[in-house]
């Protein structure tokens, strides 16, 4: 007997952590079709390329007019969207799950059902995300309304997994708050190995960088403030809605010691994390942070609020320093850290052994490890 492997995640129209702990969820499972609510691998560029040869089977959705753009507004129909789909032939299913419901799919009574929750929707319990719905008076009466009833579905469908593991702790004691439920925790997987070279400290230039998308939430505009304020050389990369905005809060400095370079290449993103002398996060509530592991990886201490998964990245005053506080992420408070930094020495190798927890081996290791704990056996997986 043969046992068979089917893979679920939210959507595929963008590329971050969640679709890179997908990538390496097919790495281990290569004949496990994708089940998703809706893909369109044009808007991930070149990137899109690694999933071409995916077999890739979207809902009903997918047949919508303008799909794309109502991918936000039919949240409210997300449920249907995963409940739709057969998986009565699959052994095993693994859903990956952040924002639109894919621990919703019903399986077989048998199956083993295991989700990889990389944080409750945000949206619905009060986390900072790119899109403000509380922007207009109608669009927050509609949306506290919708997201009631979301709560509702939320709750349900995350009690149909037979295993939830979180990304991180800190998404696992949301779990615990939300889902009432305990969770494993794996955390997600970073290229490391052959990807980045250390480079020495003495090696490394002379800029700060940010490599985010430029929307709200991330922070930037803090580390705009405080380099800005500081004459400190910044380079950011990355793009989205928040960029004139931002430009325009450089220019309110006399040293324009700040470089907007859009969007990069992975090579280009690689030289700018291994020459850079820290990369400087100021997310709220991060989920995990894998940026943050790519920098060690490569050597590069961390300049990071001290809250979300930072805790758990980041070792501050050994692979970073760690500012602020839980709801607290101002300019002032990066200023200090940024002041300070100078003043301390971190060494590249502690950086790369800290990141070396999070490889990418590991995460397929302790993935097949649960799998076969809860199943029997793995040899025989498709």
């Amino acid at each position: 007997m043969k046992i068979k492997v089917a893979l679920v995640h939210d959507y595929l129209k963008e590329y971050g952590g969640a679709e890179r702990v997908l990538e390496a969820l097919h790495e281990i499972f290569p004949k496990a079709p994708l089940y998703t609510a809706y893909v369109n691998l044009g808007n991930l560029g070149e990137i899109g390329q690694r999933f071409k040869d995916w077999k890739i089977i979207p809902s009903w959705f997918q047949k919508f007019p303008l799909a794309n753009k109502l991918l936000s507004p039919f949240r409210l129909f997300a449920c249907l969207m995963f409940e739709s789909f057969d998986l009565s032939e699959y052994d095993v299913v693994i859903s990956s799950c952040s924002t639109y419901f894919a621990k919703a799919v019903i399986t077989k009574p048998e199956a083993l059902h295991i989700s990889y929750i990389h944080t409750p929707p945000r949206y619905l319990y009060g986390y900072t995300t790119s899109f403000n719905y509380k922007k207009h008076l109608i669009t927050q009466v509609l949306g506290e309304l919708v997201n009631h009833f979301l709560r509702l579905y939320d709750f349900e469908t995350s009690q149909r997994p037979d295993i939830l593991v979180a990304n991180s702790k800190n998404i696992q004691d949301r779990i615990k708050k939300f889902y009432r439920r305990d969770s494993v925790v794996i955390y997600p997987p970073v290229e490391i190995s052959s990807k980045y070279k250390v480079v020495s400290s003495k090696g490394k230039k002379d800029y700060f960088l940010v490599l985010s998308r430029l929307v709200r939430g991330k922070g930037v505009e803090v580390v705009v403030e405080a380099c800005g304020k500081l004459g400190l050389p910044l380079k950011v990369a990355g793009l989205g809605p928040e960029l004139e905005k931002l430009k325009k809060i450089a220019t309110n400095y006399q040293l324009l010691t700040t470089n907007f370079l859009g969007w990069v290449s992975d090579e280009e993103r690689v030289k700018l994390l291994e020459n850079a002398k820290a990369l400087i996060v100021a997310s709220e509530d991060e989920d995990f942070g894998i940026t943050s592991i790519e920098a060690q990886a490569a050597g590069t201490p961390v300049i990071a609020p001290a809250s979300g998964g930072f805790l758990e990245t980041v070792t501050g005053g050994k692979t970073g320093l760690l500012y602020g506080g839980p709801g607290i992420r101002d300019a002032e408070s990066l200023i200090g850290a940024l002041q300070k930094f100078d003043s301390l020495e971190f060494d590249p190798e502690d950086c790369r052994k800290n990141a070396e927890r999070f490889s990418k081996e590991r995460f397929k290791k302790e993935i097949l490890e649960l799998v076969e704990k809860n199943l029997g056996f793995v040899d025989r997986l498709l």
